[in-house]
């Protein structure tokens, strides 16, 4: 199925590996296609894997191996709400522990550079807390971690 909205991802040459590792790791993720080169092209051979059709959390995404020439950067996350702890820690390993690396305030980067935000729904909660000074003590904790620590938010919240 053709989607009218699909979120293209430029890899250098690893878009099957990247989309294989999301729909090993996300939930509602899945690998759908794998589409070969019809001839050769600027960074790849007739025959090598040129485009990706897979899902990340029920979104639908292109990879798109077009080689080196560009790259991800933070502009571009995908925001994942986890339901626990146990969630939380199970996606940011998952991420930083296959060739990816921290980042502040519960991001971090997949081997492949692309930006993910492991957001515990606690956390938003907490920072869009009504009473604004329990929501600043819990954004002020967030902004001295990488992984977030729900129980951690959720005493700073507390006061």
């Amino acid at each position: 199925m053709i989607h009218k909205n699909t979120i293209c991802l430029w890899y250098d040459r690893d878009a099957l590996e990247a989309a294989s590792f999301y729909a090993e790791t996300f939930p509602d993720s899945e690998v759908t296609a794998v589409h070969r080169a019809p001839g050769d092209y600027p960074s790849g051979k007739e025959g090598d894997v040129l485009t990706v059709e897979f899902t990340v959390a029920g979104i639908p995404c292109l990879g798109l191996n077009g080689g080196p020439e560009f790259s991800h950067d933070e502009a571009f996350s995908f925001q994942i709400a986890t339901d626990d702890q146990e969630e939380t820690d199970r996606l940011w390993n998952a991420i930083v522990g296959n060739g990816g690396r921290e980042s502040a305030c519960g991001w971090c980067k997949d081997k492949w550079g692309l930006s993910w935000q492991i957001t515990p729904r606690a956390l938003s909660e907490a920072v869009n807390d009504p009473d604004r000074e329990a929501a600043r003590r819990a954004f002020d904790a967030m902004m001295q971690m990488r992984k977030i620590d729900i129980a951690a938010i959720e005493a700073a919240r507390r006061g």
